[in-house]
């Protein structure tokens, strides 16, 4: 299971990275956008996920550091990391939700974001600390 959730950590903390840098840089092409991407109103919202996307990324990776230094630590960092990706996900999804707007594209990521930390916060619920030990 630490395997796993090592890779998810790579993969949604440097994604989280990369989509952000490529916003700030408007790299992503119109035909990939979101309805109303452009809309002043909805760049702030979007841009409203920046501070718990970059909290949750930095959650995560310091959680691998300290899972390679073998500090128990590890383990309160990957839970803030799985609670705001969850808290990610929730969020955009309700959002276009209710907007009632439908794109695979853009659930399809952040019903990931939204799932993926179910399990993960199930075990740790279930487990002592004891059994992630590195």
């Amino acid at each position: 299971m630490k395997k796993l959730l090592k890779t998810n950590f790579l993969l949604i903390d440097f994604g989280f990275l990369f989509y952000w840098g490529i916003t700030y840089f408007k790299l992503i092409p119109d035909e990939l956008l979101f309805p109303d991407y452009k809309d002043p109103t909805l760049v702030i919202w979007n841009w409203s996920f920046f501070p718990l996307d970059l909290v949750l990324s930095l959650c995560g990776l310091t959680s691998l550091i300290l899972l390679k230094q073998n500090n128990d630590r590890w383990i309160f960092f990957a839970i803030v990391s799985l609670c705001l990706t969850f808290t990610s996900g929730l969020m955009a999804i309700s959002f276009w939700a209710i907007q009632g707007w439908f794109d695979l594209a853009w659930w399809l990521p952040n019903l990931y974001l939204m799932l993926y930390p179910i399990p993960f916060l199930i075990q740790f619920s279930k487990s002592d600390t004891n059994t992630y030990h590195a």
